[in-house]
C-alpha cells in the first residue's frame, strides 16, 4: 500500500534542511562580519618622526604609531647615528591600525597632504637622507595601492614626487623621548613653530580630529 504519511512529511523535512543550510552559512561568514579586531601596519617617513606620529595618531581607526628608524643597512641604530646620516634609515612612524575602520589607501591619501614629497631629502628645515620621503610597504596588496595612490597624488603637485617605495625589512624604535614628543612637548619651539602649524593646517581640512585617537594616546 502506498504511504499517504510521506507526503506529509517531506515538505517538513525540506524545510528543516533549509534552515540548517541557513544557519550553517550564517556561522561561516560571522568570523569575517566580527573580525573588526584585526590590525594591520604602515610604515612611512615624511621628514622628522614627531611631527608624521602627532599626525597619524589623531586619525580614528588608528590603534598605535610609534617614531623610529626602518629603510637602512646599521642595526639598533641610535638617534645620534641616524642623525648623521650614515646609516641609511629615515625617520618612520609604524603605524598599526584597523583595517575595518581606515583603510591602507586612506593613510596613504593623508601621508601625501601630512608633507612636501616633492623635495629630495629634506622637509622645511629638516635636511639629510633621514628626512626622505618613503613607503615601506609590508605586502604585495600594499606596494600596488602605494604606486597608485603616488600616481594619483602627483596631480596635486607642480613638481615630481621623489618618495620611495621600498619592501619593509625591520623598524628600530626611538627612545621613549622621542614617543608622542608632540603631545608631551607642546609648548617646545618646534613644536609651536612647525608641528602645530600643521596639525591646525589638516584638522581645518577635517583631515584629522584635533586630540589622539589611537589606544595609546594622551
Amino acid at each position: 500500500m502506498f504511504d499517504v504519511s510521506n507526503l506529509k512529511m517531506k515538505p517538513a523535512l525540506c524545510i528543516l534542511a533549509v534552515f540548517a543550510t541557513l544557519n550553517l552559512t550564517a556561522l561561516a561568514q560571522t568570523p569575517n562580519v566580527m573580525n573588526t579586531n584585526k590590525t594591520e601596519s604602515a610604515t612611512f617617513g615624511g621628514g622628522c618622526f614627531w611631527c608624521m606620529e602627532a599626525v597619524f595618531e589623531r586619525l580614528p581607526g588608528v590603534k598605535s604609531v610609534a617614531s623610529g628608524f626602518a629603510g637602512g643597512h646599521t642595526a639598533n641604530p641610535t638617534y645620534e647615528q641616524v642623525c648623521t646620516g650614515t646609516t641609511g634609515h629615515a625617520e618612520v612612524t609604524q603605524i598599526e591600525f584597523y583595517p575595518a575602520k581606515i583603510s591602507y589607501e586612506k593613510l596613504l591619501d593623508v601621508f601625501w597632504q601630512a608633507h612636501d614629497p616633492t623635495t629630495l631629502n629634506r622637509q622645511g628645515v629638516d635636511e639629510g637622507t633621514q628626512y626622505r620621503s618613503i613607503i615601506l610597504y609590508h605586502s604585495e596588496a600594499q606596494k600596488l595601492a602605494a604606486e597608485k595612490s603616488k600616481a594619483g597624488a602627483q596631480k596635486n603637485f607642480k613638481h615630481p614626487i621623489v618618495t620611495e617605495i621600498v619592501p619593509f625589512v625591520k623598524f628600530y624604535q626611538a627612545g621613549d623621548y622621542h614617543q608622542e614628543y608632540y603631545d608631551n612637548n607642546s609648548n617646545a619651539p618646534y613644536c609651536r613653530m612647525v608641528i602645530a602649524p600643521k596639525l591646525e593646517k589638516l584638522e581645518k581640512a577635517e583631515i584629522i580630529q584635533s586630540q589622539p585617537q589611537n589606544e595609546t594616546g594622551h
